[in-house]
């Protein structure tokens, strides 16, 4: 998933940090876009046929489909073809600046309404040049912490029961924390156009975070977005739709679902749904 990955487990028996870590093993292997014999990977090359695929990657294509539908397709996982073509076509630590000329031949487009999933027969059909990127829903679906964007639940070590966990909400302009939340049960994650940058073709600076109705990185005035949901999926997909859709459509979004944001403007400025405010911790949020 081209991110390094956390888990803490409190109680249990023993060898649960391992079997986790199994179980990521075991997600990459599937998901990752980068491992040409990945689920993923197939499903990507098989020019509009159905892939026979494993119960995990019917469940990613579906809450994937699912997020496009909820967010009016704010959130879209066939963005590829325009990640690609920005130059993000390594895992991240071996990105560096991609001439313009070796992108030309990439054609993928958008087109997640075509997606057929058979949960039934265990297949997937993709449209005909449409590209499938998991993005955040697999590191959502993953449930612990990876890339920082995390799940919960349970009593943390050292805590009080029901005490929750406290997350921290790294100011994006400093090596400070804007922000620590308090969690007993759910997702958080953070969208940012901070972290995975890159000089892209013809030497212009990109990130990761692709508008699908303009093929091009999101230019929302946004920095970062940090959005509070049940589960860490949800979390992933609101974080990106509201970034993508920019401040005041999003806070509606995120009340629509009944999750709570924290964004960060480009100027520094800091904004909070009205939800967030059960979920803050010590260090309020100052506006």
């Amino acid at each position: 998933m081209g991110s390094d990955a956390t888990v803490v487990a409190v109680g249990g028996g023993p060898g649960l940090a391992q079997r986790a870590r199994q179980r990521l093993d075991h997600l990459e292997g599937l998901w990752s876009r980068f491992r040409p014999d990945s689920e993923v990977s197939r499903m990507n090359a098989a020019g509009g046929r159905s892939t026979e695929v494993s119960a995990e990657t019917i469940r990613l294509v579906g809450t994937a489909v699912e997020a496009w539908s909820v967010t009016r397709g704010a959130y879209d996982p066939t963005v590829l073809g325009d990640v690609l073509r920005a130059g993000y076509t390594v895992s991240f630590e071996s990105l560096r600046a991609v001439p313009a000329g070796p992108l030309a031949h990439i054609e993928f487009r958008i087109g997640a309404g075509g997606i057929r999933v058979d949960a039934l027969n265990h297949t997937v059909e993709l449209p005909p040049g449409v590209g499938f990127d998991p993005g955040g829903i697999g590191k959502g679906l993953a449930c612990v912490n990876v890339g920082g964007d995390l799940r919960v639940c349970g009593t943390p070590p050292d805590s009080a029961p029901g005490s929750g966990w406290a997350i921290g909400v790294d100011d994006p302009f400093t090596d400070g924390s804007i922000a620590v939340l308090g969690l007993a049960d759910g997702g958080v994650a953070t969208s940012s156009r901070l972290l995975r940058r890159w000089t892209g073709p013809g030497g212009k600076p990109s990130h990761h975070l692709i508008d699908p109705r303009t093929g091009k990185p999101a230019d929302s005035g946004l920095a970062t977005v940090t959005v509070v949901a049940a589960r860490a999926w949800q979390s992933e997909m609101l974080s990106k739709a509201v970034f993508l859709t920019g401040a005041t459509a999003g806070a509606v979004l995120l009340d629509d679902f009944g999750a709570a944001g924290l964004l960060v403007t480009d100027d520094g400025s800091l904004l909070k749904t009205a939800n967030l405010a059960s979920f803050l911790g010590l260090e309020q949020v100052t506006a």
